[in-house]
């Protein structure tokens, strides 16, 4: 009994009973105070019993010593022959012995009897107490089998108080057996719903697990592309500013070129000028050279009219007639010199024209030129503008972009440290769900603990699915005996 109620204390389960509430241990408690009263109170009647060998023990004892004292006497008598006992002292030995006997043999009459009045009441004192204790066990009897509607019958003899204990305890009893059974019933319950969220829970847990493990691949791939394309993203900033550079060496050639074209234009300009102005000398030219090509032409005539006149003159005329071949010589050779004069001056002429009308024609391309040169330069400034807002809008991708790749590796890290936290948390709910598991068998063993009592009716029974006693097990076939032999009282 005390086995049991440490067991139901959960102070030494040696029996593999599971705690109960503090109640049930309360009624616990009452019920082994109550047994310890009963086990007292036999040990009381076995006591008495003790009493009872003793007081025959000190009857047999006193008898002996009746019979000792009748041999004393009888030895006291044989040495009368003696000189000692020859005198007058012989008689009054004999009546001082004889009276001692006397009063020794009524004193252990007194005490015999006595003795036997007191051991008849003992015995008949004991015989109720017996029949007692007797009855009491019959009528428990079955509570071994765990038949919790007995009820014992409570007397004036040494069991009424025992029997009250024992019916005031198993009242406690049936309250325990009920409220563990209830108890059984709902953590049953409860630990059958908690151990299927909690697998519910773990394969939740290694799923979200899974997609995390996914998700920190993910985030690993994308801080990686992150990183390239912050790489890209630095060296396109760099393209963006040698652009930049290069659009501003563009514009500064492009600036440098339209002034040339603009100082190849006033050039072009002032030659085509020059060129005008030859053509209009050598328009002077071409008439000074008709008025050259008259003058031969009438000094030719002169001459032919002087050789004539020298002819006519005869002898006298003959020097003027050299004179006048030579003029006319002169004036022939004039007039070839002004003849070629006239080709060269035509041939300047319309080399003019045609110089006039390509420095024209250049100084119109020039000014196209120039106007292009303008558009490039003005589309360069564009050009270099864009390519600030570009180099600029390029520095800010590069910047986000190391910000995001920073960014990437601090969530793949996080994700790391969440995968990890995941699998302690399935690996935590799994070892949950296991311990649900061993809490769902010992409810069971705590529901199969109390199937087998019998409570009475209107309390409900505790026997169903589970047996109280393992197959190995059975309930001794005669409780009654067992109790006796318990107690060491007679069959």
């Amino acid at each position: 009994m005390a086995q049991v109620v440490d067991g139901l204390n959960g102070r030494a389960n040696t029996l593999g009973m599971v705690e109960v509430p503090q109640g049930a241990r309360e009624a616990a408690g009452i019920l082994d105070g109550a047994f310890r009263t009963q086990q007292s109170q036999v040990q009381s009647v076995i006591s008495l019993g003790d009493q009872l060998e003793q007081i025959q023990a000190a009857r047999n004892a006193l008898a002996e010593s009746g019979a000792g004292l009748y041999a004393s006497v009888g030895a006291a008598a044989l040495p009368a022959s003696s000189p000692w006992f020859a005198g007058p002292w012989l008689p009054l030995a004999l009546v001082l012995v004889s009276v001692g006997a006397l009063a020794l043999a009524a004193w252990l009459q007194r005490s015999l009897a006595a003795l036997r009045r007191a051991a008849d009441q003992q015995s008949q004192q004991s015989e109720r107490n017996q029949q007692a204790i007797l009855r009491l066990l019959d009528e428990l009897s079955s509570l071994a089998d765990g038949d919790l509607t007995v009820q014992a019958t409570v007397t004036e003899d040494i069991t009424g108080a025992i029997a009250d204990s024992i019916n005031y305890a198993i009242e406690a009893l049936r309250e325990l057996v009920t409220t563990i059974n209830g108890s059984a019933i709902k953590l049953d319950a409860a630990t059958r719903q908690t151990q299927a969220l909690s697998t519910h829970l773990a394969k939740a847990s290694a799923a979200q697990s899974k997609q995390i493990g996914a998700a920190s691949e993910s985030i690993a791939a994308m801080a990686t592309s992150t990183e390239e394309v912050s790489g890209n993203a630095e060296r396109s900033a760099d393209v963006a500013r040698h652009s930049v550079d290069i659009a501003h060496k563009g514009g500064d050639a492009v600036r440098r070129t339209i002034d040339g074209m603009n100082a190849i234009r006033e050039n072009i300009q002032e030659t085509s000028k020059r060129i005008k102005r030859l053509g209009e000398s050598s328009q002077e030219i071409g008439n000074i050279v008709e008025l050259i090509n008259d003058i031969a032409e009438q000094t030719n005539i002169l001459a032919l009219n002087a050789s004539i006149q020298a002819s006519m003159a005869g002898e006298a005329g003959r020097g003027f007639a050299v004179v006048a071949d030579e003029v006319q010589r002169l004036a022939e050779r004039a007039a070839n010199a002004t003849r070629q004069i006239e080709v060269l001056v035509r041939t300047i002429q319309a080399d003019t024209n045609e110089a006039v009308v390509s420095m024209e024609r250049t100084t119109t391309d020039v000014v196209g030129g120039a106007l292009l040169a303008e558009n490039a330069g003005a589309a360069l400034e564009e050009i270099e503008q864009v390519s600030n807002q570009i180099a600029s809008l390029v520095q800010n991708i590069s910047a986000s972009a190391r910000q995001q790749a920073t960014s990437s590796q601090s969530i793949s890290r996080n994700m790391q440290v969440l995968r990890e936290i995941s699998s302690q948390t399935a690996e935590s709910t799994t070892a949950t769900s296991t311990s649900i598991g061993k809490l769902a068998e010992l409810a069971a063993q705590l529901r199969k603990s109390v199937t087998g009592f019998r409570l009475p009716e209107g309390s409900g029974s505790v026997s169903g699915e589970y047996p109280l006693l393992r197959t190995d097990e059975s309930p001794p076939a005669d409780a009654t005996a067992k109790l006796r032999r318990v107690s060491g009282l007679p069959g």
